[in-house]
């Protein structure tokens, strides 16, 4: 009897200990929206973790630790870890998308649809939220990257975890890289579309090389300066420039495997 007392403790106390241990949690957060870049938050133990792309992440975990799931696209998610979670060390979880309603509003005369009716029904100028003093953003529209950097850098409470969380991780750093390099991609094509003809004309170019060509300008560390916001002449004058350097090293390639 004590003997199977004592087997049935020491069980119990193997299970225990199973469970009490840290594992490396790998999980996957599912959603209509993107996934990349969520934060998962151990509360408990303190750690914290972004998904990828995929929306696959990596954290450490114990027997009834918080995770907590948190982005600006979607609403917030706390999962408790439980035995069976720790037995599979995985974790799949679906994200609801956060949506902020407003309450109807009829602003002005209500319009029939009926053209010669309701054009008489429309007085002074048309109403912008501007106007009506509702807070909105009024500057250019964003790229996916410079809104990504917005979220990263920006965040609300006593301390906001949003800039803490990405300059730690790196996140902001990588994004202000994007940025410039979409910007400077963006450029090096509206530059090629508008000054190949008069480029190539009075300095031609085999056209298997002219990409690669762009490319190489595109590569230069004063791109941006001597491009960016610049006269046609300025940059046609930059543009030849890098062409007799790229021609020369074509021609120190060419020279090379002659010989």
């Amino acid at each position: 009897m004590i003997r199977n007392k004592l087997v049935v403790l020491i069980f119990l106390v193997f299970v225990q200990q199973s469970y009490s241990q840290t594992i490396d949690l790998l999980g996957k957060v599912q959603s209509k929206m993107d996934v990349e870049n969520i934060h998962v938050i151990n509360k408990t133990a303190q750690k914290f973790t972004v998904t990828n792309i995929e929306g696959a992440f990596r954290i450490e975990a114990s027997l009834n630790d918080s995770i907590i799931f948190t982005s600006i696209q979607h609403k917030t998610l706390t999962v408790v870890v439980d035995a069976e979670i720790i037995k599979n060390k995985t974790l799949v979880i679906s994200l609801e998308e956060q949506l902020n309603e407003l309450d109807q509003v009829v602003v002005g005369k209500i319009l029939t649809g009926n053209m010669n009716s309701d054009i008489s029904n429309v007085e002074g100028e048309p109403l912008t939220s501007l106007k009506l003093g509702i807070p909105s953003y009024q500057g250019p529209l964003l790229t996916q990257s410079e809104r990504k950097l917005n979220e990263a850098t920006t965040g609300g409470g006593f301390i906001p975890l949003n800039p803490i969380i990405n300059a730690i991780t790196g996140r902001t750093k990588m994004l202000k890289k994007r940025i410039v390099l979409e910007e400077k991609d963006d450029l090096m094509f509206s530059i090629k579309d508008r000054l190949s003809d008069d480029l190539f004309s009075e300095n031609p170019l085999p056209e298997q090389y002219v990409m690669e060509y762009f490319y190489f300008v595109l590569e230069q560390p004063d791109f941006l300066e001597r491009c960016k916001n610049q006269s046609s002449i300025l940059v046609l004058d930059y543009l030849i420039e890098k062409l007799q350097v790229y021609k020369g090293k074509l021609e120190s390639v060419d020279s090379n495997e002659s010989d």
